[in-house]
């Protein structure tokens, strides 16, 4: 199965790499410098290794790991710094809340790396294959991801659609998962359609080999679409409970966030290597949260830029 996903992004990104079409400007905008136009970013600013974060403020904390920075740039949520750690040149990058950020972030990253900026042109010689590692915070879904607990997103579930706006996408889902998860919840057809996407496997057991491995939903938003009632009543309020007790091939849904599937989607499309591990800060399960995570995020942080 894993085998056969891997095959498959291979053969999926491979159409993606060089229509052979002139880009117009309302497709990619370039600003006047030319950087891409929300990043803010030229090719040479970029490491091929990236670790991103979706709080701008996070940036630094990454960076203040780093043996020496050469470039710092912040656009809008998106901080970027690139620099040296232990002989590897690395971004740390803010993607901002949500998957239409990292729609936004993963095709500027894609055109930094493999289109002429200048001709607007895929670049026919050559393919750079980046590699991208998400750090977040989540909420745990199930009682083996306490608060404190780290997550290495095996398979993605997004709730958004994202996907399936683009023309492959629909040949990345995995759409026995999308089948079994519509039985098992009773998932309304009012709602996109959930979409479920491998992490790269030697990514993910490169860096997360010591962590929880499973299922991990992107969410559409914070606070309906993840089961919070606050003033407005919910549509679906026994989606967590049905989040928690579903399982596919000894997989359980562990935890909630709000960027992986665009992020690993995305990226398996583009040819891309991707994951995201979390730190398990609020137990959905038991009705705790912690705020005051910082030394355990700052352990995450390492053992990813050690591994990345």
């Amino acid at each position: 199965m894993k085998m056969r996903a891997t095959l498959l992004n291979e053969e999926i990104a491979g159409q993606a790499r060089n229509d052979g079409r002139s880009i117009p400007s309302d497709q990619l905008p370039i600003n006047a410098d030319g950087s891409v136009f929300h990043l803010h970013l030229k090719p040479e600013q970029l490491a091929d290794k990236i670790v991103m974060m979706g709080d701008p403020e996070r940036v630094p904390l990454v960076a203040s790991f780093f043996d020496s920075v050469e470039f710092d740039q912040q656009c809008r949520e998106f901080r970027t710094i690139t620099g040296m750690y232990k002989g590897k040149r690395i971004t740390a990058l803010s993607h901002g809340i949500g998957c239409d950020n990292l729609d936004i972030v993963m095709t500027e990253l894609d055109a930094l790396a493999n289109i002429d900026l200048q001709k607007r042109e895929v670049k026919a010689e050559s393919f750079r294959q980046l590699t991208l590692v998400r750090i977040g915070t989540s909420g745990g879904l199930q009682p083996f991801c306490p608060i404190g607990s780290y997550v290495a997103s095996e398979i993605s579930m997004g709730m958004d659609g994202l996907l399936f706006f683009y023309a492959v996408g629909d040949q990345l889902n995995d759409w026995n998962l999308t089948k079994k998860f519509v039985q098992h919840t009773n998932w309304s057809m009012h709602r996109a359609v959930p979409y479920f996407v491998r992490a790269d496997e030697e990514l993910l057991n490169r860096v997360g080999h010591d962590m929880i491995r499973g299922i991990t939903v992107s969410a559409s938003g914070f606070y309906g679409p993840q089961g919070r009632h606050v003033r407005l009543g919910l549509s679906y309020p026994e989606q967590n409970s049905l989040l928690e007790s579903f399982e596919s091939d000894g997989l359980k849904i562990c935890n909630y966030e709000m960027e992986s599937a665009a992020l690993t989607g995305l990226a398996a499309l583009m040819g891309h290597k991707a994951m995201t591990a979390c730190l398990i800060i609020a137990g959905r399960y038991s009705g705790e949260m912690n705020t005051d995570y910082k030394g355990s995020f700052n352990d995450l942080i390492k053992k990813v830029l050690n591994r990345i």
